[in-house]
């Protein structure tokens, strides 16, 4: 009786809707205050009043800046350390939601706070580069504000990717209030969290061209070679961190989407990130974006799973990718179209197949032969689709992008090859008049502790033909439970290891074969806050085969009409095509206002602005 009434106040503590009021107002009013003294620190500067913002600025120039004037080279540093602050953070809060649940609030989650701090980290930088520029016009492509206010186009564009980004967070509050908690990394405002901070990178790079066309310092404090090299290898390695982030939920082993999608983004990231490494950096690019790739993301896992002893999270490997893109450089490089095709068709297929042999090793649900064709299929789309813009990107920063004749369709293609593979993966099937008799022999059987081991036969034996996966996987119980059953006949199969059937655990049976996506619930506590009982494990039972969206995200609302969710869903994607469309016409800008052969630092007159 003790342990029940703890648990449903527990689960009380957890709402399964919106933060509660007192801490949006907390969290809004801190808001508000650090973007009024991020304002007056700007508007400081332009007056004259502060002269903190220009001695950082010099500072940051003399240092790893070397090379860039001060707008682009503080923004720069602060963009990069907030992104490395921001990937921590949210690889700690997915680890927290897959072992523990939900939330007790917003600002009961520690993990909030790296990801917060990060993504304003983010939106400063882009204010910063705004508003440092004063009494000169920061190059060609700078946009104008005021009559005589002209700001860098890459620190707009990292500014409104900033934004971007924080916007998902109370649009993820009213997204709860509607449709109640989606515990899913794929949910639309948590895609905006991660896609604004991921794709920030691109206007990074974007600054950081606009800073080297525009330096006119003296040549000692000049960029060597070997620092220009660094710098754009780790804004390259940046970028494929960003745009690997969205394969979380398979990084921790729990997708709740169809496995082919795991080989379509990392074949996107690869494409897009190490091709323009290789074009934009020069020889070895590729291989050094993915040294700084590994360096940083490899280091975030080691801090989650080690240093703060949560969830480890694998790795895609991404080095035969590099190497493919190095290989098809040597014959293509001057050709950079034909390099991002060419390279994607390697990373679809050799890469596809280094990767499907790393998943064997490194990842809880690795690649099988369920998958092979269709995945190696999705693979080559994103590769191209990758490669493509990755080429396109590459061209503009070095002010070489074909004539919009060319460049757009081939932006648009793109887009919408990536966008109709993602919608193959998410197409899916539940089985009807299957079900499964589950046998538990208990390990302990004490009910605060209980585990048990488990013998499965599904009906019709024929459920599970060459599947992607049959697990038992347990979650949201203090802990992550994923055990592949062992096949002992056709229909049926066993477990090697107890799985838990007590407290929080909420623990199922999973099935992913060809386009079927099902679970059969075994244990789900009693969660008061979504009117939901408990399941209990009995010896033995017999439960219908149905879709594991209404078991993995059970606190969902199911009354809420579809209309309105086509609704809101739009909302976040006209966002996100806003963003995605205004970082193309920020390297089309500076590609056809910053050409790709500068004229020498002496010959090229600073431009003033009056005042």
């Amino acid at each position: 009786m003790e342990t029940a009434l703890r648990l449903a106040a527990e689960q009380q503590a957890k709402p399964a809707g919106g933060a509660a009021l007192d801490q949006i107002l907390i969290a809004s009013g801190g808001a508000a205050v650090l973007t009024a003294a991020l304002l007056l620190f700007g508007w400081g500067h332009r007056s004259g009043r502060l002269t903190a913002p220009a001695r950082l600025a010099a500072a940051s120039e003399r240092g790893a800046g070397r090379g860039l004037p001060g707008w682009a080279a503080l923004p720069s540093a602060v963009a990069m350390l907030s992104l490395i602050i921001a990937l921590l953070g949210m690889y700690w809060d997915i680890s927290l939601h897959i072992s523990h649940g939900r939330d007790e609030g917003p600002l009961a989650n520690i993990a909030h706070y790296p990801i917060l701090v990060g993504l304003f980290g983010i939106f400063t930088a882009g204010v910063l580069a705004v508003v440092l520029p004063k009494g000169e016009r920061p190059g060609s492509a700078a946009v104008r504000i005021t009559r005589d206010w002209y700001a860098p186009a890459g620190g707009v564009l990292l500014a409104g990717a900033g934004f971007y980004a924080l916007l998902g967070f109370p649009l993820d509050d009213v997204w709860h209030r509607i449709f109640g908690q989606d515990v899913t990394l794929w949910g639309p405002t948590h895609l905006m969290l991660i896609g604004g901070a991921g794709l920030s990178l691109v206007a990074m790079m974007i600054l950081e061209r606009e800073g080297r066309r525009a330096w006119r310092g003296p040549q000692d404090r000049a960029a060597s070679p070997w620092g220009g090299y660094v710098r754009r290898g780790m804004h390259a390695g940046g970028l494929l961190i960003g745009l690997s982030v969205f394969q979380a939920e398979y990084d921790f082993g729990v997708p709740q989407f169809r496995l082919v999608h795991q080989p379509l983004l990392i074949a996107l990231a690869a494409g897009c990130a190490l091709v323009a490494a290789r074009l934009w950096t020069g020889r070895g690019g590729a291989v050094f974006a993915v040294a700084f790739y590994m360096l940083v993301r490899g280091g975030v896992s080691v801090a989650v799973g080690g240093a703060i002893g949560e969830l480890w999270a694998a790795v895609p490997l991404y080095f035969a990718e590099a190497l493919c893109v190095e290989l098809a450089a040597l014959a293509l490089a001057r050709r950079p179209l034909a390099l991002g095709a060419a390279s994607g068709v390697l990373i679809g297929t050799a890469g596809f197949g280094a990767e499907y042999a790393w998943s064997r090793v490194a990842f809880r649900l690795p690649w099988t032969g369920d998958i092979l064709a269709e995945g190696m299929i999705m693979a080559v789309v994103g590769g191209v689709a990758g490669g493509l813009c990755g080429a396109m990107l590459a061209e503009g920063l070095e002010g070489r992008l074909p004539r919009p004749a060319v460049a757009r369709p081939i932006f648009a293609g793109a887009i919408l090859a990536v966008a109709a593979a993602v919608a193959n993966g998410l197409l899916i099937s539940v089985p009807d008049g299957q079900n499964a008799t589950v046998t538990l022999t208990d390990v302990h059987g004490d009910a605060a502790h209980r585990t048990a081991n488990a013998r499965v036969a599904f009906s019709p034996a024929d459920a599970a033909d060459d599947p992607a996966w049959v697990t038992i996987t347990g979650w949201q119980g203090e802990g992550l439970h994923v055990e592949h059953l062992v096949k002992e006949r056709d229909g049926v199969y066993r477990t090697r290891e107890p799985m838990p059937l007590h407290g929080e655990w909420k623990t199922l049976i999973r099935l992913h074969d060809g386009r079927t996506l099902a679970g059969v619930p075994i244990y789900l506590p009693d969660d008061p806050a979504i009117g939901a009982k408990e399941l209990p494990a009995t010896p033995r039972f017999t439960r219908d085969v149905q879709s594991e969206r209404t078991i993995l995200q059970r606190e969902l609302k199911s009354d809420v009409p579809g209309w309105l969710w086509l609704a809101c869903s739009s909302v976040v994607l006209f966002c996100t095509l806003a963003l995605v469309i205004s970082l193309g016409w920020g390297v089309a800008r500076i590609s056809r206002l910053l050409p790709g052969h500068a004229v020498p630092a002496a010959a090229e007159p600073r431009p003033k602005v009056s005042t």
